[in-house]
């Protein structure tokens, strides 16, 4: 299955705060709100929505296209996701701005405060679909997420003009669109990934309900955090799938992006929706597992025997085959 990953690529910039950020927060003075925290950790990872995507794809076997912009900056981490799998041939490479930077601060309860400099990022508006699908050979999914917002409703529009099955996943980058642009994104996607909350923002900016947005997007992806992923769909029954056993949480950076990554190859095996976000789920601990979003290593026979112990003998049995 020849997949293109569109989005953000960004170094990240990690820091852990020792406390609860609740703590540090008075009711009535949020609108003043001034504080700065005192970290006692900072660690530099790679990042970005779509190379944290590739990234796990790529670990399960895949072979991604990784599409977005990136500064001149970018060669050594350009090595390192080459070298793992990822395919970077069709990076835009920006002549005056350096690669996007996510900085983060989580405290003890995992609840994060971050900013996020697009930087390059800004120049993924130009980059066409079509140059990829010609050089591959085609495109059988172009997954749009958070990225530059022009960028996103160029790829949208783009998959449904040339007829490339697409999957939306609109993310953090729901704040900066009002109703045309949710609808102009959605439109037409064969999945539709969100949380909980984003779903019910998208839904109020687009002024759809649940039964009208399975009108516009045929397959509704929504991680419920702790509760697992809910799956819904036209004509299909409700199918919901708890989280995977996990070890010790040690970072949600990435979480989200891992799911993708093991849905989407899970989907890639022919497998089905249910299988698949078992094997999102599972990738998701693996990051959630690891301090950074790309720092995880997946090895077939553990995988397939935490498989096994979240979801049954069978799981395991069914996506053995594939990581061999």
């Amino acid at each position: 299955m020849k997949i293109a990953v569109t989005g953000s690529i960004a170094t990240d910039h990690l820091m852990h705060f020792p406390g609860r950020f609740a703590d540090q927060f008075i009711a009535d003075q949020l609108h003043k709100v001034s504080l700065s925290f005192l970290v006692d950790e900072l660690v530099l990872r790679r990042g970005g929505v779509a190379a944290n995507i590739a990234f796990g794809m790529a670990q399960l076997g895949l072979r991604p296209v990784l599409l977005g912009a990136v500064g001149a900056d970018f060669d050594d981490y350009r090595s390192w996701l080459e070298r793992h799998g990822v395919d970077c041939a069709s990076l835009h490479v920006s002549e005056v701005a350096h690669t996007a930077r996510f900085v983060c601060t989580t405290d003890t309860e995992m609840c994060q405060i971050a900013s996020f400099y697009a930087g390059a990022m800004s120049e993924a508006r130009n980059i066409e679909l079509a140059p990829v699908a010609e050089r591959i050979g085609g495109l059988d999914l172009v997954l749009v997420s958070a990225n530059d917002p022009a960028a996103m409703l160029r790829h949208s529009a783009e998959c449904r003009q040339r007829g490339y099955a697409f999957a939306a996943d609109p993310s953090q980058q729901l704040a900066r669109m009002d109703g045309s642009d949710v609808i102009g994104l959605i439109d037409g996607a064969d999945y539709l990934l969100t949380n909980d909350y984003e779903k019910s923002l998208l839904q109020s900016k687009a002024g759809l309900t649940d039964a009208q947005l399975l009108e516009r997007v045929k397959i509704r992806v929504t991680t419920l955090g702790k509760d697992g992923v809910e799956i819904a769909g036209r004509d299909i029954a409700p199918i919901h799938v708890p989280i995977a056993r996990e070890m010790q949480a040690a970072d949600p950076t990435g979480v989200g992006d891992g799911f993708r990554a093991g849905f989407f190859a899970g989907l890639s095996w022919g497998l089905g929706l249910e299988r698949s976000a078992q094997i999102g789920s599972l990738l998701a601990t693996l990051v959630l597992e690891t301090v950074g979003p790309q720092e995880y290593e997946v090895r077939g026979d553990l995988f397939v025997k935490r498989l096994a112990e979240s979801y049954g003998d069978q799981a395991a049995e069914d996506v053995r085959p594939h990581l061999q």
